[in-house]
């Protein structure tokens, strides 16, 4: 790992106190107010990689959680276009077809005793909810461009870094790059459905042949403006950990009968309020587990917020009524509740005879599958059937990564190069990413998207017009390439 020993002066600890606080102001403390890059030039790396981004976004990879209506001629027909559209890539790395349509390569490094790198996406793309077509400003698959945006599913989630990806190794391979430290690139067919069977497979593959990871690069994270009012830069969200993922299905059954004679509660009206007390009584905050979130932020937070954060040890409850006080705040300190499903009885007339809710909670890391179930119980109380969901996907938390190794710094210090006007700051990730599966055979695993997003970007993501900034594409070169050259190294050429 030739360039990864050089030092390094970023340090963001899950754990950081006042002295790394203070450290990272010095580091931060003379940057401010960056230029955010214009849309590339005609002909640019920039404007190939999103020519080749529009492509991609055209093949309508969508898996379903019922995976009998996945179409799996969209998959092989991305794989082809891989391979038609990076020679290099395709000459010089090993390429696996893992589970049906995951794919793995491996470009081999000079150092056989230097643990490997793993950059990872996923091709699958979410579905178009029936009825939504219309709403979409240009259609979800044609992959267009106006003068600010290339629109598609995919665009944000995830084809936009699994092309870079692969633009990047190819910049690099047809300049004679070649690494110390050996590359795995995986990219999942399924993670829109819990990557169960593909990147799970893929991670399986490696640990059955031995394979110890220095780190692993997923999605995750990205370069967010409006996080949380207040804040005086853009922040460079690194994820160091993921919520797990976990349903519950609530069911309260009644007697039946004619509408005329009710009881005091029907079947609906007892779900209804077990609903309404669970929505009332939140799981705790779990500050400790966002330390390195709130001591990276702290600098780039004006007035009471800056100093509440820098002083959560002591100051919990201010940080916790402040934060919990909107959705996005609220979700990165607990252990989120939420109702998404609700259906009973079958006649206006006619009492129903069962109602049924499920709740979807995105388990924070402190927290537990089991915890969430036994909390569920408490606070509905007798009278109701407690149960987690059957089939679908679920996870426990994953553990968090370290902030002050070698690994961790190398993507700070790339997002430093690429985005000087950000802060970098380590934090858990809302959602549930295919990095998990990797935790086995990884000493860390971290999850940044090289794109700038807003609050309202986000939630595009599965949404009605997703879209990416053309102004985005050079800095998501940038990103990979220069991870790709510091975590790999190089000392001689083709």
């Amino acid at each position: 790992m030739t360039s990864r020993k050089k030092g390094v002066r970023f340090i963001a600890g899950a754990g950081v106190g006042a002295a790394a606080a203070a450290a990272l102001r010095r580091r931060w403390g003379g940057r401010r107010g960056g230029q955010v890059p214009a849309a590339p030039e005609p002909g640019s790396l920039g404007d190939t990689y999103l020519e080749h981004l529009a492509a991609a976004v055209r093949i309508p990879t969508i898996s379903h959680e019922d995976r009998s209506l996945t179409d799996p001629a969209p998959f092989a027909e991305f794989h082809a276009f891989l391979e038609s559209t990076y020679p290099l890539v395709h000459q010089h790395l090993s390429r696996e077809v893992v589970a049906g349509h995951s794919l793995l390569y491996r470009w081999e490094g000079s150092d056989p005793g230097a643990a490997p790198v793993l950059l990872m996406g996923h091709m699958d793309v979410v579905g178009i909810e029936p009825g939504t077509e219309e709403d979409w400003p240009h259609p979800p698959f044609a992959g267009e461009r106006d003068e600010e945006f290339l629109w598609g599913r995919g665009t944000l989630d995830d084809k936009c870094a699994v092309i870079a990806i692969f633009e990047a190794v190819e910049a690099l391979l047809s300049e004679d790059f070649r690494p110390d430290v050996t590359l795995y690139v995986a990219i999942g067919d399924d993670e829109e459905i819990g990557g169960g069977q593909g990147a799970a497979a893929v991670a399986a593959l490696l640990a059955e042949r031995g394979v110890r990871l220095d780190f692993v690069l997923d999605e995750g994270g990205a370069v967010a403006s409006g996080l949380l009012p207040g804040v005086t830069r853009p922040a460079a969200l690194v994820g160091i950990g993921e919520k797990g993922y976990l349903n519950v299905e609530i069911v309260a059954d009644g007697a039946g009968g004619h509408s005329s004679v009710p009881p005091p509660h029907t079947a609906v009206g007892t779900l209804a309020e077990a609903v309404a007390c669970l929505e009332a009584s939140p799981l705790p905050a779990r500050l400790d587990s966002q330390a390195g979130f709130f001591a990276a932020l702290a600098p780039v937070l004006g007035g009471m917020g800056g100093l509440a954060l820098r002083h959560a040890d002591r100051l919990g409850p201010l940080v916790e009524k402040r934060l919990g006080a909107s959705p996005p705040g609220n979700a990165l300190i607990r252990t989120t509740t939420a109702v998404t499903m609700i259906s009973g009885g079958v006649k206006p007339n006619v009492l129903p005879q069962s109602a049924r809710a499920v709740v979807n909670f995105r388990v924070m890391p402190g927290d537990s599958v089991a915890g969430v179930l036994a909390h569920v119980r408490a606070v509905v109380g007798d009278g109701v059937t407690v149960r987690q969901l059957e089939g679908g996907f679920s996870a426990e938390p994953s553990p968090l990564s370290s902030t002050e190794s070698a690994a961790f710094r190398v993507v700070a210090e790339a997002i430093n190069d690429v985005f000087p006007d950000a802060a970098v700051v380590p934090w858990i990730v809302m959602g549930a990413t295919d990095a998990r599966h990797y935790i086995p055979v990884a000493a860390d695993v971290y999850r940044f998207s090289p794109f700038r997003l807003t609050p309202a970007d986000m939630s595009l993501m599965h949404g009605t017009g997703e879209r990416l900034r053309l102004s985005d594409a050079d800095g998501a070169l940038g990103f990979y390439r220069t991870v790709i050259e510091k975590a790999c190294g190089t000392t001689q050429q083709w």
